[in-house]
């Protein structure tokens, strides 16, 4: 395999390893960790976009904080799924994929949603659940949907990016 002039010598090192071969010669393990990636983003990102939509006033008979409690372990399992299975996958070509425009976007994406739910939870989250506004129909504070849409946002970009990632 040709590798780009400009590469890192990790990605190289990566791309050559023994795990990066393995993945890229198997018939069945490189499809078996690709869809067991799918289903880890499809857990995070469905139990995200279920909850932001909450936060967004979709669904108001359905109190935040249970729903919360349901969703977030369920998008922390899915992100636990997603991150080492996509990990195995960028083994396969990291060199490539590296500078791919489209895997950019979606690790930026990754970054800016994990980074939106750290604040969240640190800030709108615990003054939410202190003041007791995680009542059916209660007004969820303006920061909250601020950090809602910007949630969405990015993990829809991140999906995006990471299906472009085969075709840039």
């Amino acid at each position: 395999m040709e590798h780009a002039a400009s590469a890192h010598p990790w990605l190289v090192g990566l791309e050559q390893s023994g795990l990066g071969a393995a993945m890229r010669q198997s018939m069945v393990l490189y499809p078996a960790v690709e869809v067991v990636h799918i289903l880890g983003f499809v857990l995070l990102v469905g139990s995200i976009i279920g909850f932001d939509l909450r936060l967004l006033g979709l669904t108001r008979l359905l109190p935040v904080a249970p729903f919360a409690h349901h969703a977030v372990p369920l998008a922390m399992l899915g992100f636990f799924i997603a991150a080492p299975s996509g990990f195995l996958l960028f083994t396969t070509e990291a060199t490539s994929i590296a500078v791919n425009p489209a895997f950019q976007v979606k690790l930026a994406c990754v970054a800016i949603g994990l980074l939106n739910a750290a604040v969240f939870h640190l800030g709108p989250w615990r003054s939410m659940t202190r003041h007791g506004d995680d009542m059916a129909g209660g007004a969820v504070p303006a920061i909250a949907r601020v950090s809602a849409a910007v949630s969405l946002l990015a993990w829809c970009g991140a999906i995006i990016g990471g299906r472009l990632i085969a075709y840039l």
